[in-house]
């Protein structure tokens, strides 16, 4: 096992692999293992760096109330303590929002930027067709939150998987079951943080970022998704986007043949 000293933080990672590196940044809830499906094949062409982010499973969880930005330093810290410069860096939900906050901040330390559907609502504020949906998932959010917050952990991790990502509780793997709860503590610490309006991006920062960017999204995803990469887009001077048919949030996950090939061929081209 490895750690490294991120930002002020002993961060978990692995590497697997050989050749340009490709550096894997997970959503809320997860780890490292989230990336499990894809990084033995992107390792065929890529050295692959997978980490837990600070306050997630092997990694640290400083005292007091965290914040997105930190997890953009320790991305940061990380990507140059390892020498990693400049990488192909790839986000999944939260872990997009996170990546394209240091693409807008570090275009330096980047080769280049895949996103799958960063869950940056507050891009749609004014956007009459999606805020009905939008309210709706803050609804579930701040239920969900309150139930974590009277000390339910076991009922709102469920209700997150079950309402939130539409995927089965019963049909998780025992140790992803354990995941979820074991980092539950540290989703209710981004939602502290300021929901939704902690999610922003800065479009016109972002726009300073000339590098090539791929933004993803899954066809079984709900709209707001697509509308969010529509605002991203309008900031990156040089945009590819891709749909994984009959994917959702988590491709790598469901779909990790059309993952792979996609991420692969975007950054060996």
């Amino acid at each position: 096992m490895s750690f490294a000293e991120a930002n002020g933080v002993k961060v978990f990672y692995e590497f697997t692999g050989q050749g340009d590196p490709v550096v894997l940044v997970h959503g809320s809830w997860g780890d490292h293992h989230n990336w499990d499906l894809v990084v033995p094949k992107l390792a065929e062409r890529f050295r692959v760096m997978a980490y837990d982010r600070r306050g997630h499973s092997q990694s640290e969880t400083p005292p007091g109330q965290g914040s997105l930005d930190q997890d953009v330093d320790d991305l940061a810290a990380l990507i140059e303590t390892l020498d990693l410069a400049p990488a192909h860096v790839a986000g999944n939900s939260l872990g997009s929002i996170i990546t394209l906050r240091l693409g807008s901040r570090r275009p330096e330390l980047f080769r280049t930027l895949a996103v799958h559907e960063p869950p940056a609502v507050p891009l749609l504020e004014g956007d009459p067709p999606i805020k009905p949906m939008v309210e709706a998932v803050q609804e579930r959010t701040g239920s969900i939150a309150a139930q974590l917050e009277a000390g339910d952990i076991p009922g709102g991790t469920r209700r997150f998987v079950e309402e939130m990502m539409g995927a089965s509780w019963e049909a998780l793997p025992q140790p992803a079951k354990e995941t979820f709860l074991r980092n539950a503590p540290t989703w209710l610490d981004e939602v502290r943080e300021g929901y939704p309006q902690g999610l922003t991006i800065d479009l016109d920062a972002l726009s300073g970022f000339t590098k090539p960017a791929l933004l993803t999204q899954g066809d079984q995803s709900p709209p707001f998704f697509g509308a969010v990469l529509d605002k991203v887009a309008t900031a990156l001077p040089q945009t590819e986007r891709h749909i994984y048919v009959g994917a959702g949030h988590n491709p790598h996950m469901t779909h990790p043949d059309d993952y792979v090939r996609t991420l692969s061929g975007f950054a060996a081209a």
